[in-house]
């Protein structure tokens, strides 16, 4: 033990020379640095699993011990003399492999006749078992019941990685060990087959297993036999879906994506969830756009009428330069007539970075306005609001891998487990560490069982619930006074706003008992190192932005910003929201988040782009469609989104679209916003493009061409340039690398991150402080990007929904997401495992709610608010309140957004989609009869 408490490096030899092991190494990572493989099979050398030594085939010889050491668990001590490959060692490594091989099914019969197994056998000259097989009648029977693995236990070797795998790194539970001795076998919960079990489809097992037992359903290919190491090549890339951005390894089989592992990336250290593994069949699915397509002068009314078996009927294909020119001339004809802001643009977060920064830099300069935006409008715009008013900065002050450092986390509003699953195993780990994990959400969630603290609290209700929380640490003196004295402004405002919101004043608001909000208090301010973690379900109110102010002076109040384990974290919904936002598509900043106001920065981009900016801010989605109404907006471009189907109020969106005089849609289905277009050009999907994405915590990462697009279909970047060719502007980009250049010359945030270095290393996380710092994971440890380097406290008053429960809709309609499905299902609703897992359109309700209406689940429900109605399957779900009704927003047929509210919150411009009063009754029951 070194001075202050510092573990030293041990000194010992291995095979005849003297090495030094790092403190908690083993004898088998030492080996490995030091150029020897020892043999091992239960051993797994990827972070988050636990060795476990249980094999036997790593074991080394040690001077003056007299029993082999198992060198994955085994840690070298000051002096030690080990052996790697001494005559004993070998024999007991080999007697152990055809031990195993004995029970293993014949090798061109196996699932992965290159497994991990065979390739150890292999290295120690171990082909054939002198030892008999397993009798034929214990041999077990293949489970192919799930669409995406299958199991052929044959193959298992009771190496326990697939249990460590569910049980310790995705912290699922599902599979463990039952029986004992001959009759001990690998068990899906109780005895289920795959398929019929509470498994999530991660795959983490899969990747996992050395042997086959379990591999994907694409990889077991009858001609072959199966085998993992049976493609043609494989590309690094980033996940498309959520903001957590796992980087792993398309597996290209004859030009297709066989399957896909992951990888050691900084977010995900190898973890994928189901989307991220199985998500991937819908690049080649027949419905993808492959021609241009210009709607015929004969078709019917835009978006209407559309016959779902062949919706192109309504359209004729046409050559590039047709289409672009078609496309670029109905825009340049309404600026030229109506001046530039008749047309407006909706980009993409689903693009690359670099995709992004074209698209707004199209509309900026080619019309010469700032109506441009995109998603971030419809999930964290509020967030972002309020992180820029207090804090400076719009991206996370701490990645959410930090929590590994904390010892106190908030999760509030959002739900992990299914939404952000490879983030939530690093919360789920957490709590079985020990850490203090405090769930606030008015639906229940997976997380619960793993939570210290579970408030189920009113919808609606954050800012009572938050306020009540900050009363008791302002009241009992439990903030950290240092650092509200040091690097906040506000406190005492703050501290008079508080005395109102007393927990046993707010208590009956928010649903949470005073005694349990004045525990959460006392828990979070006297922890040494807090974080906060919120989703949309806090920033999608009205009242989004308030939301987030208190959870911004929560943090501030404790001291929980700027040091290992503690900060503030949005989790991010798409896979480049944070990067799109960076790169300013947004209607009232720039890249970086510089204002169109302020002069210097217009002046920074005009000597860029050799064009002027308009100072005025920009009109965000739903201004946009509400000036379409007003006749304001004749035109638009839409790259990659789908408002048809994502915005508020959705047949008032619908019925603004419609309207407009030229529509340019580009995408890679025929979306349902695709079918209001008078031009739709065929666009690349992210596994058929270079690019750069920037995940939730800021970790800008290279995302790698896999696939050529389909047909004609070409990578977005090219699309948008030959538009902004043919609106007249003289851009010569020949790469996206050109493109990432130009963004560094003014985005301060990419100082010292540059493609070649993204190309090399895969991911640097901004800011980064030298060409050899892999980015701060945590900031604003020194101060905050605002005047005089302070955050600000901002008090925040509750504010009721824009509409509530009344005798006419007496209940509340929540929106949200499901674990299989993604936006608005456009991609994951083509893909095979995920389709299989939901296929049809589902509301969640209480089975007493259920009871009440008279509704068995998987009945047909009708769903109304003063928006509109659908019709959808129930199902019953003890998460949700008796008083409310959750619909995920992917299925087209029952569409959520017919129902939301399209009210704005008034300072980051976002609909509340979180909370809608509805009436509930069984389709085709009469309405009267009902009430």
């Amino acid at each position: 033990m070194a001075d202050g408490g510092k573990m030293e490096a041990i000194t010992f030899t291995l095979d005849g020379r003297e090495v030094t092991a790092q403190p908690g190494e083993s004898i088998w990572q030492v080996a490995k640095r030091e150029g020897t493989l020892i043999p091992h099979l239960c051993h797994k050398d990827t972070p988050g699993y636990r060795s476990d030594g249980n094999c036997r085939a790593c074991m080394v010889e040690i001077d003056g011990e007299r029993t082999l050491a198992a060198s994955c668990v085994r840690m070298p001590s000051p002096g030690m003399k080990v052996s790697t490959g001494s005559e004993r060692a070998d024999k007991a490594r080999k007697m152990v492999m055809e031990l195993l091989v004995a029970d293993q099914p014949a090798r061109n019969d196996a699932h992965d006749r290159d497994s991990h197994l065979w390739d150890m056998a292999d290295r120690q000259g171990v082909t054939a078992s002198r030892f008999p097989k397993i009798e034929a009648e214990r041999v077990p029977l293949l489970d192919a019941s799930h669409v995406a693995m299958k199991v052929n236990l044959d193959a298992c070797i009771h190496c326990n990685l697939c249990v460590r795998a569910c049980r310790e790194v995705q912290v699922n539970d599902v599979i463990g060990m039952s029986g004992r001795g001959h009759d001990a076998k690998i068990t899906f919960d109780f005895d289920d087959p795959m398929g019929a079990s509470t498994c999530v489809a991660c795959g983490e097992c899969v990747q996992a297993c050395p042997t086959g037992a379990l591999m994907p359903a694409t990889a077991v290919d009858e001609a072959q036999k199966g085998s993992s190491l049976d493609y043609d090549r494989e590309v690094q890339s980033v996940c498309p879906y959520c903001g957590v951005g796992c980087q792993l390894s398309f597996k290209i089989k004859d030009d297709k994506i066989a399957w896909v592992d992951g990888i050691d990336g900084p977010a995900n250290e190898n973890r994928l969830c189901v989307k991220g593994r199985f998500g991937f069949d819908y690049v080649r699915h027949p419905h993808r756009l492959t021609k241009p397509l210009i709607r015929r002068p004969d078709a019917p009314d835009k978006g209407l009428n559309v016959d779902p078996a062949n919706p192109w009927t309504h359209f004729r294909e046409a050559t590039w330069d047709e289409a672009l020119d078609a496309a670029a001339a109905g825009l340049a004809k309404l600026r030229g007539f109506f001046g530039g802001k008749a047309v407006a643009g909706f980009g993409s977060a689903k693009c690359s970075n670099e995709e992004a920064y074209l698209f707004q830099k199209l509309i900026r300069t080619g019309f010469g306005h700032n109506n441009v935006d995109h998603c971030t409008r419809l999930c964290h715009a509020s967030s972002v609001a309020a992180l820029m008013e207090n804090v400076g900065s719009g991206a996370v002050t701490a990645t959410f891998n930090e929590i590994e450092n904390a010892d106190c986390a908030i999760v509030i509003g959002c739900n992990p487990t299914e939404n952000h699953p490879v983030a939530a195993t690093y919360f789920k780990q957490f709590a079985k560490r020990g850490g203090k994990l405090i769930v606030m959400d008015p639906r229940a969630q997976a997380l619960k069982r793993h939570a210290s603290h579970m408030l189920q609290f009113r919808p609606g209700t954050d800012v009572a619930m938050l306020n009540a929380i900050m009363h008791v640490i302002v009241e009992e003196k439990l903030y950290d006074r240092n650092y509200v004295q040091g690097f906040t402004e506000g406190f005492f405002q703050l501290r008079d706003h508080l005395k109102d919101y007393a927990p046993e004043k707010m208590a009956p608001i928010c649903g949470i008992e005073a005694d349990v909000l004045r525990d959460v208090a006392r828990t979070f301010a006297n922890a040494k190192a807090g974080m906060i973690f919120w989703g949309m379900g806090i920033s999608q109110h009205i009242h989004g932005t308030d939301n987030s102010r208190c959870l911004i002076s929560l943090a501030l109040l404790c001291g929980h910003v700027g040091r290992p384990g503690s900060g503030l974290h949005p989790l991010r919904g798409q896979n480049n929201v944070q990067g799109a936002s960076d790169a300013g598509l947004i209607p009232m900043v720039l890249p970086d988040y510089q204002s169109v106001k302020e002069e210097g920065a217009r002046e920074l981009f005009r000597s860029i782009w050799q064009m002027e900016v308009n100072p005025e801010p920009g009109l965000t989605v739903v201004e946009i469609i509400d000036a379409i109404y007003r006749g304001e907006i004749k035109g638009m471009y839409i790259l990659g989104e789908n408002p048809a189907m994502s915005d508020p109020d959705v047949e008032h969106a619908r019925k603004a679209l419609a309207h407009l005089d030229h529509l340019v849609v580009q995408d890679i289905f025929l979306t349902e916003t695709a079918n209001f277009a008078d031009v739709i050009l065929p666009a690349s999907a992210w596994p058929e493009k270079t690019g750069t994405v920037t995940n939730t915590n800021r970790q800008v990462q290279m995302g790698r061409k896999a696939l050529n697009p389909p047909g004609d279909a070409r990578e977005d970047w090219w699309i948008v340039v030959q538009m902004a060719k043919r609106l007249g502007l003289d851009w010569k980009y020949t790469h996206p690398s050109e493109v990432f250049k130009e963004m560094k010359m003014g985005m301060q945030s990419l100082r010292n991150i540059s493609w070649g270095r993204l190309e090399e290393e895969g991911a640097v996380t901004y800011p980064s402080l030298s060409p050899e710092d892999p980015g701060q994971a945590v900031v604003f440890g020194d101060g905050f990007p605002r005047p005089g380097g302070r955050a600000k406290f901002t008090p925040a008053r509750v504010t009721p929904p824009a509409e509530v429960p009344d005798q006419k809709f007496p209940m509340i309609l929540t929106t949200g997401r499901q674990l299989e499905h993604w936006h608005t299902g456009s991609m994951t609703r083509r893909a095979t495992v995920l389709d299989w897992a939901e296929p049809e359109a589902n509301a969640s309700l209480h089975p007493k709610t259920l009871r009440k209406l008279g509704v068995e689940p998987g009945e047909m429900i009708r769903i109304e608010t003063r928006r509109g109605a659908i019709d959808i399957m129930a199902r019953a779900d003890r998460a949700v309140a008796e008083d409310m009704v959750f619909v995920p927003f992917a299925y087209v047929e029952a569409a959520a957004n017919t129902l939301t509210n399209p009210q704005l919150d008034p300072y980051g411009k976002i609909p509340e989609f979180k909370f809608s009063a509805c009436r509930v009754r069984k389709t085709g029951e009469d309405p009267i009869a009902a009430e």
